[in-house]
């Protein structure tokens, strides 16, 4: 399978995820679910990632990509189903659960898929592309779901939004041959094999920075509805303004291979995280949909490089025949953030307000990255 066909899967399957996020939050508002009880539906797109990711990782290193990426499309489809077929808070839930745990099995094998094509000069450009594909999804999702919501209601969009998984559940159906198939390890490779992941320093700190950079991205895709719809803005500018972030993202990696070959993947990192703060510290100071759509462009710069860097720093230092299992692990510490903050921040806001939300992020963005250079200094 070439990298173009890989690509044009993680836009599908991008594309309907992120636009779930929005659906989930706006239906819930719709069938006046508290804030909370949303940051309860979004913690459950984590809950079983968080339990399963490692399984998952493990899958795809033993039987291969092909079977987890088709499973995990067409549940997808089916958690986008859900609840156009029955409307209201239960399928919501139900519909969450579902996707959460789809995209995960999905997303393990593609992510072992990309690191897989090519050698090491390869992999970075590779995983960029992979990013780049993410965040036009990031940016088609958003805007799709919220003009969606505005003409023909939220049950729809869940349906319409359904058929994109299934364009990848084809393409999947279809080959035979993904990706490369095992090689016999060497005996150090085997020795390797039984020693914990999180026993390798350089691998260690890159899984708790991916983590920081999760945090970040999970609290701008949960609250900027909530808060748009604070301050009056419809649908279609709540969209607008999520997919300002993902047209960002998309821009910075064109360039992302040059960046990390000129500073290197820690301080790249470093600097998006840094980027990200500022973002987040400004934007509960403005209520206009153009200023927000202005911030949600520098986030988007911020946070557009940390993806891309964290994969190919998790797959390079992975050992080898163990890199699905690596990013299942990322997936598993990234759910369980995942679960946190939506629920945290989500009691923070009902409590105090948007401010310090945002903020606290902010200073937790502004922390993971002197964490990340002190570590690598030592």
């Amino acid at each position: 399978m070439s990298i173009g066909t890989v690509l044009v899967i993680v836009l599908c399957n991008m594309s309907s995820f992120r636009a779930s996020k929005v659906l989930v939050t706006l239906f819930g508002i719709e069938l006046g679910a508290s804030q909370f009880a949303i940051g309860t539906m979004i913690a459950m797109y984590a809950l079983l990632p968080a339990l399963l990711a490692m399984y998952a990782g493990k899958l795809s290193d033993r039987v291969g990509v092909r079977v987890p990426m088709l499973a995990g499309s067409l549940g997808l489809a089916a958690g986008l189903l859900l609840p156009w077929l029955a409307p209201g808070l239960p399928a919501l839930y139900a519909s969450a659960a579902l996707i959460g745990a789809s995209n995960m099995f999905y997303n393990v094998s593609v992510q072992n898929l990309v690191g897989s094509l090519g050698g090491p000069e390869e992999r970075t450009r590779n995983f960029s592309n992979y990013a780049l594909a993410m965040a036009i999804g990031s940016f088609l999702g958003p805007l799709a779901a919220g003009f969606a919501i505005d003409t023909i209601g939220h049950a729809a969009s869940y349906l319409y939004a359904a058929a994109l998984p299934l364009v990848p559940a084809v393409i999947m159906a279809s080959v035979r041959k993904v990706g490369r198939g095992p090689r016999i390890k060497t005996e150090d490779e085997q020795a390797r094999l039984s020693t914990s992941l999180l026993a390798l320093p350089a691998l260690r700190r890159t899984l708790i920075a991916s983590a920081v950079a999760v945090t970040a991205q999970d609290l701008f895709q949960f609250y900027m509805p909530i808060y748009g719809h604070s301050v009056g803005l419809s649908a279609s500018a709540i969209g607008v303004v999520l997919a300002m972030a993902g047209i960002a993202a998309f821009v910075v990696r064109i360039g992302l291979p040059e960046f990390v070959k000129r500073f290197g993947p820690d301080a790249v990192f470093n600097g998006s995280l840094l980027v990200s703060a500022v973002a987040f510290t400004v934007f509960p100071l403005f209520t206009g949909a153009f200023a927000l759509a202005a911030i949600a462009l520098v986030l988007g710069l911020g946070m557009g490089c940390a993806q891309p860097v964290t994969l190919t720093m998790i797959f390079s230092r992975a050992p080898e025949g163990r890199s699905g299992e690596a990013l299942g692990m990322r997936v598993t510490i990234n759910q369980l953030t995942h679960i946190a903050v939506p629920v945290v921040f989500g009691t923070i806001g009902s409590m105090f307000g948007v401010a310090p939300v945002f903020v606290s992020n902010a200073l937790f963005l502004a922390g993971g990255a002197m964490l990340n250079r002190a570590r690598k200094t030592h």
